[in-house]
């Protein structure tokens, strides 16, 4: 699985990942870095098929609305320490992957992974 992680989510989770053995991007690896467009990610996202990661509910409504991006993971953990992000992430990568393999969203809260569609 392919992944593309926004701007406002840390680098050190596209590093995560890739340890882990997913290709990842952040884009701050895409040459505008953290001021690509919208637009341009869900095209990464679409031509790679790569699924997003982000905050930013703007994507929620490009993926009902136009199927763009290709599959997102919507984070909605509120105030948490980047350390509790990673964790969070390191201990539901499994989960958060065999849920994707039939979903197109999935909403990942402090306390649960939520399959929407």
């Amino acid at each position: 699985m392919k992944f593309i992680v926004d701007a406002h989510l840390p680098k050190k989770l596209s590093l995560l990942l890739s340890w882990k053995g997913y290709d990842t991007l952040h884009t701050l690896d895409l040459p505008n870095k953290n001021r690509t467009k919208d637009s341009e990610i869900n095209q990464i996202s679409l031509d790679e098929k790569r699924v997003l990661i982000s905050k930013d509910l703007d994507f929620i409504e490009s993926l009902l609305i136009s199927n763009k991006p290709y599959k997102l993971i919507y984070v909605v953990t509120g105030n948490i320490s980047n350390k509790q992000l990673l964790e969070l992430f390191s201990k539901n990568i499994e989960k958060i992957v065999d849920s994707l393999e039939n979903s197109r969203l999935i909403e990942l809260t402090a306390d649960s992974i939520i399959v929407k569609g």
